[in-house]
């Protein structure tokens, strides 16, 4: 079963009710009838959320413009920044010291921010943007550690009304030099380096590398973590410590007004061909998604210390560490490095330090901590626990059911979380109300449609698999593909083009009661450790030594990190494979996109299946090496 979940051991019948207390404690105890009522008028519901959670600079004309589908506009003429949202407010307000982020490196250091230290941070380091000549509509590329700058720089960039692209710290010198050339980047934040497992991970001589394969970027910004030593350019390069030093880094900057429609950032995604895609957000409708599912899915409230336990770099950190804690006015901790370093029970520990209420990660990270068994959490008080989350890839049941017993300690309901880059905020959630099954991403959240249907359009029946569709637009949705229209609406809305809905690329089945089961994906996309990787990026890499004629990689479940990549190279002539090869060649993609990006194992084979238009069938070579039937082959090439 694709990202380990099988389902098959999660019966309907097992079901975890939520507590009266629970209930009764909730942001939205009828969550259930408020959803009942969002379907009949979703753009009411998301109407009523923009003036719950947001300020407007000017109020908007139209909730939902549908004029040019598929390319939505929500709360059209609106005008707004998030960072006057999400900082500016409570930095004027009752919660300017109130603790806005607590974050720990791995090797223990500790910094906290209140909204209003928060705030001027954010305002010094704009001011130094600016004098860096960044302007309403430039992008800022920003690659560093998950280091409160990270944060920070994103802020700042939004503040002046710029669009940040945030590339994972993972990624190697050609990854990030494609996504600075792409997002045209003439100003790149970074770190001199950043701790993982105990050891330097070495960003800037990787930034180096990237800025000369990438000449867009005049100027370097780099904030000092580890202090080895580095390469600075002079002219080109500048250190974050000595610019806020000098008179241009004013605690105090004015936060640039924007439409609603506006860009907000850049999140590039793997894709089916060899070049990302830079998924477009916008200022107005994110806002609205990410703070309203926040609060209703995790039931935030003014006391609580929420952690979520992802990188900043990807989504779930843009959505759930960055913007929907802060607009809500929580509490947000955020820590530096590995899970299990450098003893298993790290974040149990640090549960107990910082008082954590509500813990938000991944069935990968639950998944290794579990192979250390739970004496390693019994160790500490995980008592200030009330909500537990999974984000990422679906999660199997044998390690919710251990999530829920250990470490929720049988009273934390888990809510499981499925959305993607491009749906910007949560998309079929529970919340603490709703009754849960282990596996099961339960129910589209309120004012979201979506379907199980088959390729005609028809809806599945009960436990029958196929194609996942949301069929209304919602205010979270990213709007383009950064410089090509033409593939947002080949890569979203072509499958069910007639129908105007929009394809989200995975599979799914609903059961007797209605609630979802993600299944995986559908394209040629593999998720390793819930990370999105295009096999045209990793295969890219692997034709790119010099001894590989041509590549073809698939994802094979894993019991750890969901799937692995299992790849399959053609060597040139005279070339023969052998064990010394495919470890060069693990090397060389580690290179050339990243760690993530490595395949678990490579095949050395004589030719690969085709179509007899030359695509690759890679269902074929998952059949073959799950050992299970090849189904219909009347394509494959003679």
């Amino acid at each position: 079963m694709p990202n380990g979940a099988d389902i098959s051991t999660a019966p309907s019948s097992e079901i975890y009710y939520p507590s009266d207390e629970v209930v009764a404690n909730a942001n939205v105890p009828d969550y259930m009838e408020v959803r009942e009522e969002a379907l009949k008028d979703p753009v009411a519901f998301w109407d009523a959320r923009a003036k719950e959670f947001l300020d407007w600079y000017e109020p908007y004309e139209q909730v939902l413009d549908d004029s040019n589908a598929p390319f939505y506009k929500w709360f059209a003429g609106g005008k707004t920044n998030i960072v006057h949202n999400a900082l500016d407010r409570h930095a004027q307000s009752w919660r300017k010291n109130k603790l806005a982020m607590i974050w720990e490196g791995e090797n223990g250091d500790q910094r906290m921010f209140s909204y209003f230290s928060l705030w001027k941070a954010v305002n010094r380091f704009a001011n130094i943007l600016k004098s860096m000549g960044v302007q309403k509509g430039d992008t800022v590329t920003i690659y560093m550690g998950r280091v409160p700058e990270l944060p920070i720089a994103m802020l700042a960039t939004v503040k002046l009304g710029a669009i940040h692209s945030v590339v994972y710290g993972g990624f190697s010198e050609q990854a990030l030099a494609n996504r600075i050339t792409d997002a045209q980047s003439k100003v790149l934040v970074t770190c001199d380096g950043a701790w993982l497992r105990g050891k330097t991970v070495n960003l800037k001589d990787i930034a180096d590398e990237a800025v000369s394969r990438s000449p867009v970027v005049q100027k370097v910004i780099v904030y000092k973590r580890t202090g080895q030593d580095v390469e600075m350019v002079p002219g080109r390069d500048f250190w974050w410590h000595d610019l806020e030093k000098l008179p241009i880094a004013s605690p105090y900057c004015e936060t640039e007004v924007m439409d609603a429609e506006d860009p907000l950032f850049i999140l590039y995604t793997s894709g089916t061909t060899g070049k990302p895609k830079g998924v477009l957000h916008t200022c107005g409708g994110y806002q609205v998604h990410i703070a309203t599912t926040l609060k209703y899915v995790f039931d935030l409230k003014e006391e609580d210390r929420w952690w979520c336990a992802a990188d900043p770099g990807w989504i779930t950190g843009h959505s759930y560490i960055v913007y929907a804690p802060l607009i809500l006015g929580a509490t947000s901790f955020i820590y530096e490095g590995a899970p299990g370093y450098p003893y298993p029970d790290r974040w149990w520990k640090m549960v107990e330090r910082y008082n954590i209420s509500i813990l938000y990660t991944a069935p990968t990270a639950i998944r290794a901590l579990m192979r250390f068994g739970e004496a390693w959490a019994e160790r500490h008080d995980l008592s200030s626990l009330r909500l537990l989350g999974s984000v990422g890839e679906p999660i199997n049941p044998e390690a919710w059911r251990w999530y829920y017993k250990h470490i929720g300690q049988e009273k934390c309901p888990i809510m499981d979380t499925w959305w993607q880059t491009e749906t910007g905020g949560f998309m079929i959630t529970p919340t603490p109300v709703v009754p849960l099954k282990p596996g099961s991403g339960t129910l589209p959240f309120a004012g979201v449609v979506a379907d199980v249907v088959r390729a005609n359009g028809e809806t599945c029946d009960p436990n029958e698999d196929g194609y996942l569709v949301l069929k209304q637009p919602w205010p979270g949705m990213a709007r383009t593909v950064w410089g090509d229209p033409d593939r947002y609406v080949e890569t979203y809305w072509s499958e069910f083009r007639d129908f105007g809905w929009y394809f989200t690329g995975d599979s799914a089945r609903k059961d007797d009661d209605g609630y979802f089961w993600i299944i995986g994906r559908m394209d040629d996309v593999i998720k390793v450790s819930g990370y999105r990787l295009g096999t045209a990026e990793i295969e890219s890499a692997l034709v790119s030594h010099a001894k590989v004629a041509e590549a073809a990689c698939i994802g094979v479940p894993d019991e750890l990190r969901g799937n692995v990549i299992h790849a399959f190279c053609i060597l040139n002539a005279g070339e023969t494979g052998s064990e010394d090869l495919a470890q060069e060649l693990k090397q060389h993609v580690r290179h050339e996109v990243g760690p993530i990006a490595v395949p678990a194992a490579i095949e050395f084979v004589d030719n690969l299946p085709k179509t007899r238009s030359g695509k690759i069938m890679r269902r074929l070579l998952k059949a073959q090496v799950l050992g299970q039937p090849l189904g219909d082959t009347s394509t494959l090439a003679g």
